[in-house]
């Protein structure tokens, strides 16, 4: 009886450990609501985080190195687009969207050229408080002046809930085609993995004493 009760709690405790994790599942046009994994290509890892700064996962999330089974969306520079979770953000961190452009096609895009920022979620400090941006939907655009091609996008939310534990990174990239681009060459680029150190002040911070201020990991953000 006494083995059943833990058995019990442990799953308990699992299940609710679950439950704070979420997946970037789809991606669509405008404020819309995509179906999942169909422009998103889909995880193998269920809704766990990528923790390792130097593995490929960090990418487009473990088993999307590529993207046989996900479509590519038709877009024009400057659009507006929606990534939609399985459900909302549940830990604190910054959001992020990156934009990588692919050698040939997308979907045979591994992700390991150079990537840069378009748009970050950070921290609103109000009277000695912070709020972070935690939804189950975040929007924005396609940049207008970026060359027309094939590109993954990528959203990821940096969990740094738990100060002294891993950092979490959750992760999914959408497969897109631009069209009407311009002829901005974006900068600043990296590359992922590399872009994000453990030394980093925002991959670190502890947001629960003294949190005044934070800088989001990774390059500035890319503007046309």
């Amino acid at each position: 009886m006494k083995a059943f009760i833990i058995q019990v709690i442990t799953a308990a405790f699992a299940a609710q450990g679950v439950s704070g994790h979420y997946i970037f599942q789809a991606l669509a046009k405008g404020t819309a609501k995509g179906a999942a994994y169909e422009y998103v290509r889909r995880n193998t890892n269920y809704n766990s985080p990528v923790t390792e700064l130097s593995s490929n996962d960090l990418r487009c999330n473990v088993g999307g190195a590529t993207g046989g089974n996900t479509s590519t969306l038709e877009m024009a520079a400057g659009d507006p687009f929606t990534f939609t979770l399985d459900t909302a953000v549940y830990h604190q961190g910054p959001v992020s969207l990156y934009m990588s452009k692919a050698p040939s096609t997308a979907e045979e895009y591994d992700g390991s050229g150079d990537w840069f920022k378009i748009y970050d979620w950070g921290p609103t400090f109000n009277g000695g408080q912070a709020s972070w941006t935690m939804k189950d939907t975040y929007s924005s655009t396609i940049p207008k002046c970026i060359p027309s091609g094939e590109y993954l996008l990528r959203i990821q939310s940096l969990a740094i809930h738990n100060p002294g534990a891993v950092p979490q990174f959750y992760i999914g990239c959408g497969q897109i085609n631009v069209s009407g681009g311009g002829s901005t060459t974006p900068s600043p680029t990296v590359k992922i993995p590399g872009a994000f150190k453990a030394t980093d002040p925002g991959y670190t911070a502890n947001i629960y004493t003294n949190f005044n201020s934070y800088t989001v990991p990774g390059p500035a953000v890319f503007r046309c």
